[in-house]
């Protein structure tokens, strides 16, 4: 991670060295924080946010399900976030909004202890690696199954939850892959450890459904408008590990990620297709302002809007 000069943290920017927690902090013991992971691209006009609105509000309702009480509304983030990415002068990064019960009481109940709520940024390329945005990755079936729906809740980008990824990625890639696919209780393809997984098998497209208790990916649900737009059948429903290694492509999405070919799943090489590749483009096209097609999912930053609260 490539440190940057400013974090926002509570209503104020402070030097990125400065922005510390206590070690007490609920958050740090029992994972009871919420997230979520915002482009910026550089674009024709400046700098602009893809789908921010979407992605702030996803935040709150994530919250909610966590009896959390943001003391900051999602317009009041908004606005921070713009200034945040004018002081830290990029005008491409990854933005990184986050709230977690901080110090106080130590139980397991949250009980009164503060919500803190932070904003970093910072450069980032591909998740997966952009030498890997036109090759492919390799990928492997899990041996770590998708938590429930009724375990945790899984529309949440919760912290907690991304115990279950970390247990997923670190097998695969201790093995050799650079990514690993989970699958429900029930034997259907769930996602990857930060990733939504989509199936192109002739000519259609299949993605699994929510209720095998994925992510309601934003970059997922931008993909699926941009190929039924270009014309493509998109069918929500269960995909199975045998789907996708019979697959005429195979390929990942998520903010981090993009859009990311599949060009194996445990070794049956599927390679990296024209429809993958055509859905890559007319993403990247979108999010760098390229397009007007889907324009109005950009947010353009205005440095000059303030990000202090009104007393």
């Amino acid at each position: 991670m490539r440190e940057t000069e400013t974090i926002w943290m509570n209503g104020e920017f402070i030097p990125w060295k400065d922005a510390t927690i206590h070690v007490g902090a609920h958050g740090l013991h029992y994972g009871t924080g919420v997230f979520e992971g915002i482009r910026c691209y550089e674009t024709p006009q400046g700098p602009a946010v893809f789908r921010l609105k979407e992605h702030l509000d996803r935040l709150a309702s994530s919250a909610k399900l966590l009896h959390m009480e943001l003391p900051y509304g999602v317009e009041e983030i908004r606005t921070a976030m713009h200034e945040l990415i004018g002081r830290n002068g990029l005008a491409e990064c990854y933005v990184r909004p986050f709230a977690f019960y901080g110090y106080g009481e130590l139980g397991v109940h949250t009980g009164d202890n503060p919500v803190e709520v932070v904003i970093m940024s910072w450069p980032w390329g591909n998740y997966l690696g952009d030498e890997n945005a036109g090759s492919g990755i390799r990928a492997k079936i899990s041996s770590w199954q998708r938590v429930g729906a009724n375990t945790i809740p899984h529309v949440a980008k919760a912290t907690g939850i991304y115990l279950n990824s970390m247990l997923a990625v670190h097998e695969a890639q201790r093995a050799g892959y650079d990514e690993a696919i989970l699958l429900t209780a029930d034997g259907f393809v769930a996602d990857g450890s930060g990733e939504n997984v989509f199936v192109v098998k002739d000519g259609r497209i299949w993605t699994p459904s929510l209720s095998t208790s994925i992510l309601p990916g934003i970059t997922r649900d931008t993909v699926i408008q941009i190929a039924q737009d270009l014309g493509y059948v998109v069918e929500e429903g269960n995909v199975i590990r045998s789907d996708l290694y019979l697959a005429d492509e195979v390929f990942m999405t998520g903010t981090a990620a993009e859009v990311t070919p599949v060009r194996s799943v445990d070794d049956h090489e599927v390679g990296v297709g024209p429809v993958t590749l055509e859905l890559q483009k007319a993403y990247l096209d979108t999010v760098r302002g390229r397009s007007e097609r889907w324009g109005h999912w950009l947010d353009h930053v205005n440095v000059d809007e303030p990000a202090t609260r009104e007393a």
